[in-house]
């Protein structure tokens, strides 16, 4: 394990190592296990372990930065070397700041490390998966997937007295059942492994494939549709990189010009909160500054952004510690999006549609039209037809041509937030959500 103490010791010699104006480390080390399976039976299982020393020098306004996974002292000194040749080749940057200092304390810690996630042994994983491949035995179907455990620690120091460290155990389950004309999914992640229900997700997605068998055609069209929290998930996350000042100031995002304008429903509020106990990742951003809550949307008005330091200087805000780490030309994102969600539950929804399309996840989405966010992708693992409040036949699957500013403003139920999984997506807590009007425009033969 990459521990504070080892952090410092190679610090310490990085300093040694360089004359730089201003120097920084990032430290990022851990141990990731996979066990993977298909056709009803584990084909795979591996472990990697290592870290990576990224350092970044600073020479009149000029920086870059070098990498190396070799920690004894001569690969430090080497990739020190490294960093500042690079440097010294590039033009100043007249928008360059100083690296940060300390951070201020008061911050609350994320404890998120737990040891039964960082000892999961293989057996374990194997164990697990076992019980979800008797599930599809169960049904008569067949099962793939992954189930992987792991912890990471990663840390930020430089020559201004900033040391940031965060260390968290991270553990995840996705499952395909196959039957022979239909599929379903399902998929969970958490830092902590008690969290994952295998038994739960495998009979999940074996009731989608058994289910949406037969799969008859539906006209495309408009509908209302019931997207689970997967969809809603791997659709939102196309939205947030225009969350970032930068983007706004580039004038190449959708939120520009709109900031304090009302743009969805009145029943969307949306923030970052790296705090939130359904939430993962660092209390740091990529410059090692601390990142903080934010209300992003209030009841559908859009409003705040999210800055690094270089932008918050440039558009005269304060830095929220959202920023990636430096030299990069993306700016910043939010990246522990929740959703305030609502108390209706996917069977609510059902229940209240005539007649509307069930849609368990989404893929292979692609940005149409960065302006008013228009998104086009198709269903997958379980699309059906629900009519007179009953969920009915599975169908065909959709592709769709859908604007998200337009889908946010359509929201007519929402479900209670909750940790969410999907493909397309970084995780996030969302809700299922009921939509009226979603735009599917071709029908696929599958």
């Amino acid at each position: 394990m990459l521990d504070e103490q080892r952090c410092h010791e190679i610090f310490e010699k990085v300093l040694k190592a360089s004359g730089a104006d201003e120097t920084e480390a990032s430290l990022t080390g851990g141990e990731h296990a996979l066990t993977r399976f298909a056709n009803n039976c584990i084909h795979q299982n591996v472990a990697e372990e290592g870290c990576v020393l990224s350092v970044r020098t600073v020479y009149g306004g000029r920086t870059a930065r070098a990498t190396t996974n070799r920690f004894d002292d001569d690969s430090i000194r080497r990739v020190v070397a490294e960093s500042a040749a690079v440097a010294r080749q590039q033009h100043p940057d007249p928008e360059l700041l100083p690296m940060p200092g300390p951070p201020a304390e008061g911050s609350p810690p994320c404890r998120r490390f737990f040891e039964q996630t960082a000892a999961m042994p293989p057996q374990g994983r194997a164990e697990a998966v076992g019980r979800a491949v008797r599930v599809a035995r169960s049904y008569h179907q067949t099962a793939a997937g992954i189930f992987s455990t792991g912890y990471s620690a990663q840390a930020i120091l430089n020559s201004r007295g900033l040391f940031a460290y965060h260390r968290e155990t991270h553990s995840e389950f996705s499952i395909t059942m196959l039957a022979p004309e239909s599929s379903g999914w399902a998929k969970a992640n958490s830092p902590d492994v008690a969290n994952i229900d295998v038994e739960h997700l495998a009979l999940r997605a074996a009731k989608k494939a058994s289910l949406s068998a037969d799969a008859v055609e539906a006209p495309p069209g408009r509908y209302t549709v019931i997207l689970e929290p997967a969809a809603v998930l791997d659709l939102s996350g196309f939205l947030f990189f225009d969350w970032g000042g930068l983007a706004v100031y580039d004038k190449r995002g959708f939120l520009t010009g709109r900031l304090g304008t009302p743009l969805f429903g009145e029943n969307i509020s949306i923030v970052d909160d790296v705090y939130h106990p359904l939430q993962s990742g660092p209390p740091f951003d990529g410059e090692g500054v601390r990142r903080r809550p934010l209300v992003l949307v209030e009841r559908g008005v859009v409003k705040n952004l999210v800055y690094a330091r270089q932008t918050a200087r440039l558009m005269n805000a304060e830095p929220t510690g959202h920023g990636f780490p430096l030299p990069n030309e993306f700016g910043e994102m939010p990246v522990n999006i929740v959703f305030s969600g609502g108390d209706s539950s996917v069977e609510d929804m059902i229940a209240s549609t005539e007649r509307g399309i069930l849609v368990t996840r989404l893929w292979y989405i692609r940005e149409v039209d960065p302006y008013q966010k228009i998104l086009t992708g198709m269903t997958r693992d379980g699309t059906f037809l629900v009519e007179n409040g009953k969920v009915g036949p599975g169908i065909r699957n959709f592709r769709f041509n859908q604007s998200m500013i337009e889908l946010l403003s359509n929201v007519e139920m929402l479900g209670p937030a909750e940790r969410t999984a999907g493909e397309e997506s970084f995780e996030m807590v969302a809700p299922a959500m009921k939509v009226r009007g979603f735009n599917f425009t071709e029908v696929t033969r599958f």
